[in-house]
């Protein structure tokens, strides 16, 4: 959960399931890149796979995973506007 990657990755499966492809494209970053954070938040327990014809589909395993996502983006935001205070921001 501390990989920005990973917590991308999750917010983007929120609603749906989706392709490696698709992440991948959804967030910028190469196939290979994404197949790496997806093994490790499968392994993880956080997502599960499933086969659709030839494509692998990703999908959150326990939609409770969200609130705490939530605290995670919501610390940090509190942490950036705390760095930005002293530019002014």
């Amino acid at each position: 959960m501390g990989e920005p990657m990973r917590l991308r990755l999750l917010m983007a499966l929120r609603t749906r399931e989706l392709t490696v492809t698709e992440l991948a494209a959804h967030q910028e970053t190469s196939p290979a890149n994404a197949s790496k954070h997806l093994h490790v938040l499968v392994a993880a327990g956080l997502l599960q796979r499933r086969r659709k014809g030839l494509h692998v589909l990703y999908g959150i395993a326990d939609p409770a995973v969200f609130p705490l996502c939530d605290s995670v983006c919501q610390s940090l935001r509190r942490a950036l506007k705390e760095r930005a205070r002293p530019f002014g921001r």
